[in-house]
């Protein structure tokens, strides 16, 4: 496995020098955001494509520092009601998929979208509860008439390109947001969706990493790894629960803030997340995204990058010698 990084915390440096930055820190892989949320200050699609030149000076910088790419990310919603917001969402994919494709890039991170309640609607509608029958029905029309038909159409139109590994990460907000709903758009799409498998998400929400990679493992479904922490606040959580609408600068009043790698949970939980990965055959990318409100970029990133590189498997599986 290697260690890489979501290089969306340095977008104010020049791509060269972030990527020297990077590579001084014993980074192994980037991630680049190519718009969206994540903006394209390192990967802008529309001045990358059908730019040969500018392709080749793109992965020579990669390459000559001893880094891969590791995907191309363009986490946006393009299910949103507001037709304007979707088509900025879903043009920033369709672009994504044409250059990763002539960047060789195999993975591409994002988000599922949400819909929302009805063809009218101005916000989406991430359902959370099954009571009262309403919220059944509003779940049963996202997924048969946008959801499903949109990613059929997207899953199609990345394979014309190349693309097999349409990454989402399960997000709260999206109508992926747990192992249960990716499989379900997996089932429905095909083995092109899979997980960028952040373990930050699943945390809050109650759900063991390691029995969710086991799950996604067996499908053959994890495709992409965020090194993410999360803190959760037990004496908040046995207040309010984990539902949480606070902003994340209240992190004293929160139930859980997301933190520097080591700083939510235990090293021993991330070796077993590592070990998990390893057991279902990952032998890719934990790449860092880092947003801890306690911690500066460079320290966070540097303490996230000593923990794992101190935690994961270098070499190569023995043989079973001992039995």
């Amino acid at each position: 496995m290697k260690v890489g990084v979501f290089t969306v915390l340095y977008q104010q440096l020049p791509f060269e020098d972030m990527l020297d930055k990077v590579a001084a820190m014993g980074i192994e892989a980037v991630e680049l955001g190519t718009g969206n949320y994540p903006g394209s200050a390192h990967c802008d699609p529309d001045a990358l494509f059908d730019q040969p030149d500018k392709i080749k000076a793109l992965k020579k910088a990669v390459h000559d520092r001893g880094l891969i790419i590791s995907a191309l990310s363009c986490h946006g919603n393009p299910l949103h009601p507001d037709k304007s917001f979707a088509k900025q969402s879903h043009d920033t994919w369709r672009k994504t998929v044409k250059l990763a494709e002539q960047l060789e890039v195999p993975v591409i991170n994002a988000f599922s979208g949400c819909p929302g309640d009805h063809p009218g609607a101005k916000y989406p509608n991430w359902v959370t509860c099954s009571w009262p029958p309403d919220y059944l029905e509003i779940l049963k029309w996202q997924w048969d008439e946008v959801v499903i038909p949109y990613w059929r159409e997207e899953a199609a139109f990345a394979k014309e390109h190349g693309i097999t590994q349409i990454a989402f990460e399960m997000h709260p907000g999206f109508v992926v947001y747990n192992p249960e709903t990716l499989l379900k758009l997996r089932e429905h799409v095909g083995e092109a969706i899979g997980a960028n498998f952040d373990p930050s998400h699943l945390l809050w929400q109650g759900i063991d990493p390691v029995e969710a990679i086991k799950w996604l493992g067996r499908e053959k479904a994890i495709f992409h790894v965020h090194a993410k922490d999360t803190y959760l606040d037990e004496a908040n959580i046995r207040k309010n629960g984990v539902l949480d609408t606070k902003h994340y600068s209240q992190i004293l009043d929160r139930s859980w803030v997301f933190r520097t790698v080591g700083y939510g949970q235990s090293e021993k939980r991330w070796r077993d997340i590592v070990s998990a990965l390893r057991a279902v055959g990952y032998d890719y990318v934990l790449s860092i995204e880092h947003e801890d409100m306690l911690a500066s970029i460079d320290e966070g990133l540097s303490k996230a990058v000593a923990l794992l590189k101190h935690v994961l498997f270098k070499e190569e599986l023995p043989e079973m010698w001992w039995a």
